[in-house]
């Protein structure tokens, strides 16, 4: 097999670079279809609001971060819970063959000061100075991306047997033709799902403190964060990032907005679901309230700026 490396080597020789650049491309195409025919079939993004789903979040986290990876103490509950949650949406990707849920993710959603980002809380240092910080926007239209795990027995492939695989990172050393396909669904699957609900709640600046390799993976496929500060310790060796709704519609590849499309429509209905809910529940009227998705921001977002077209399979701008 051809190795990636050689191939990328080969892309930036002056004759035929162009050729191979353009063979890379249409592999990736060809790949993110494949990819988003794989997630129809197999996965499906549920927006987590009620106890029992919530509660399912916190479960696999536990499993991952407490369990697996030993970040946390185990809880004689099972479940993986901190601060943040109150102020917290979560998604969870749900296996359709078993309906067991395979992963889950949240954003750190603040609507006031005394709500603070953990970014803000715990790794203050290395965003002191950056581009983008927190401070620079309203409240309620920043957010935090975390706690991103992906229960063990959903990584039974041998690209996803490694260190940092639970958390979503794709493992460099697997270099070949088929390299897009050894990025775990999952991970993109829960990126695009929380991404969906982040701009539905209006909240169009995100911050993330990644693993470096994860971010390279992320740019790999076209979805590009910047980076802010310094790698750290923190849970393992990570930067902080950052990433607005205007930079994730720019960046997506055309591959992957059919995946998007469909992902975003999913949760849409998990939305409207949670908007509509009658259940007396104080963190549903918190987080879903009735003028959820009615918020006006000047910050370009696929659903204000870009519209879906069936005939061209893309998001085109209105």
């Amino acid at each position: 097999m051809i190795r990636n490396k050689f191939v990328k080597n080969l892309a930036t020789y002056p004759v035929i670079g162009a050729a191979v650049r353009g063979g890379i491309s249409l592999l990736v195409k060809r790949e993110a279809k494949l990819i988003a025919q794989h997630f129809a079939e197999y996965l499906r993004p549920v927006v987590a609001y009620k106890k029992d789903t919530v509660n399912e979040a916190f479960r696999i986290r536990h499993d991952v971060y407490c369990e697996e990876l030993n970040f946390e103490p185990v809880r004689e509950d099972g479940m993986e819970q901190d601060e943040f949650d109150q102020y917290s949406r979560f998604c969870l990707i749900e296996h359709k063959p078993t309906t067991n849920y395979a992963g889950c993710v949240r954003i750190v959603s603040p609507s006031n000061s005394d709500e603070l980002l953990p970014i803000e809380k715990f790794c203050s240092s290395a965003i002191e100075g950056a581009k983008f910080h927190p401070s620079q926007f309203e409240r309620n239209e920043i957010c935090e991306i975390s706690r991103l795990a992906v229960r063990p027995q959903f990584r039974r492939r041998k690209a996803d047997n490694f260190d940092g695989a639970a958390a979503g990172a794709i493992n460099e050393q697997t270099y070949s033709e088929e390299e897009l396909r050894c990025f775990p669904f999952l991970a993109i699957g829960l990126y695009l799902s929380i991404a969906s609900l982040a701009v539905r709640a209006g909240t169009h600046h995100a911050f993330v403190m990644m693993e470096p390799r994860l971010a390279r993976s992320m740019s790999f496929l076209g979805i590009k964060f910047e980076q802010l500060g310094p790698a750290i310790e923190y849970h393992g060796v990570r930067a902080p990032y950052y990433i607005s709704a205007s930079m994730l519609t720019r960046s997506l590849p055309v591959g992957f907005q059919t995946l998007m499309n469909n992902i975003d429509k999913e949760v849409e209905k998990g939305c409207m679901a949670a908007r509509n809910n009658d259940d007396n529940d104080e963190y549903i009227k918190k987080m879903y309230s009735p003028d959820f998705e009615k918020k006006k921001s000047p910050n370009m977002s696929m659903r204000e700026n870009f519209k879906w077209s069936d005939s061209s399979g893309l998001y085109i701008p209105q």
